[in-house]
């Protein structure tokens, strides 16, 4: 009984308290040159404009998060009160507080999905351990550009990896209906959504089923590419204005030509081979394959408006190749 015990215990500390303490750090241990966001007393207006207003749910939370910050500050006591005023302004704190719990909730997940139908390697807890951390520390060093979206969109995304897992292995439909609202719901976060569909296609997709001219792939994911399609352009559509655009700007030229956006390129290269290279059965190697070329819009998209220094544009890339290095896809052929 102790023994479970002081596991539940250790569990919680490495899945719940280090991941909190790691982003503490991050967002008030030390300062951004990228962003000045720690100075904003309210939401930036440049989150009501341009590509950003189109982030609908993560908007709405920062103005909420804002007001209860506010509210809470009012009525702490006045020693507390500066100490908040010293570290930041309500919108920051409020930003801290919100994607705190959207990477805790994705740690947990993250936590969930390395010990479902994984490789040997993962039986031993130790190293299960390190990949987690490797991972949480990813996307801790990609918060040196904090948004009020990437966290939320981050937990979406793995969420959206759950359950395709868990269609891909018990084939229940539920799941699959869950991914297809998920999708949906998570557009509205952030364009990332479109990267579940993705992974999904990696999973399911396959030349021998082609061949033998079954097509069920195909109709798997017409639903998941209309769940993503319909409110991405229904938010194009209703939220037509002056202030807002498709795109922030047209950045190809500077992604190679800039130093700091070819060291983002290169750092994230590198990372994913090297995960690429842990991958230990050959069904991993050709589900990571798959689902770059899959990604390739995604990419694409990074690589026309995004800005290579932006490394998070690049972790759900990252993510997902460590928690397919060490997943265990025995039946994909089958």
């Amino acid at each position: 009984m102790f023994k479970i015990f002081d596991e539940k215990i250790n569990e919680f500390l490495f899945v719940v308290i280090l991941p909190f303490l790691l982003l503490f750090m991050s967002y008030y241990g030390f300062e951004s040159s990228y962003t000045r966001l720690k100075t904003s007393v309210r939401p930036p207006e440049f989150l009501f404009s341009s590509v950003y207003s189109y982030r609908v749910i993560p908007n709405y939370l920062s103005i909420y998060m804002t007001d209860f910050m506010e509210n809470r500050i009012s009525n702490c006591s006045l020693s507390f009160k500066n100490f908040l005023d010293k570290n930041g302004t309500p919108f920051y704190h409020g930003l801290f507080l919100m994607n705190t719990f959207f990477f805790i909730l994705s740690s947990l997940l993250i936590n969930a999905i390395l010990k479902f139908k994984v490789t040997e390697a993962l039986f031993n807890i130790n190293f299960r351990r390190i990949i987690h951390l490797l991972a949480i520390f990813f996307i801790v060093i990609t918060q040196y550009a904090p948004s009020n979206c990437d966290t939320i969109a981050l937990f979406c995304y793995l969420s959206g990896i759950w359950f395709t897992m868990k269609y891909f292995h018990n084939k229940r439909n539920l799941y699959f209906y869950y991914l297809v609202v998920l999708i949906a719901a998570s557009t509205l976060v952030r364009e990332t959504a479109c990267l579940n569909i993705a992974f999904f296609a990696s999973v399911f997709f396959s030349f021998e089923d082609l061949k033998r001219k079954n097509y069920t792939f195909i109709w798997k994911v017409i639903p998941l590419l209309f769940s993503f399609m319909i409110p991405y352009f229904g938010l194009r559509i209703f939220l037509s204005r002056e202030e807002t655009s498709f795109m922030e700007g047209v950045y190809i030229v500077s992604n190679f030509t800039s130093p700091f956006n070819l060291a983002g390129l290169l750092f994230s290269v590198i990372v994913f081979y090297f995960i690429y290279k842990l991958c230990t059965h050959s069904e991993s190697r050709l589900v990571i394959k798959k689902y770059l070329f899959f990604s390739l819009p995604y990419i694409g998209m990074i690589t026309l408006v995004g800005l290579f220094w932006e490394v998070r544009l690049f972790l759900p890339l990252i993510l997902t190749a460590i928690i397919v290095a060490f997943h265990d896809f025995k039946n994909l052929y089958n």
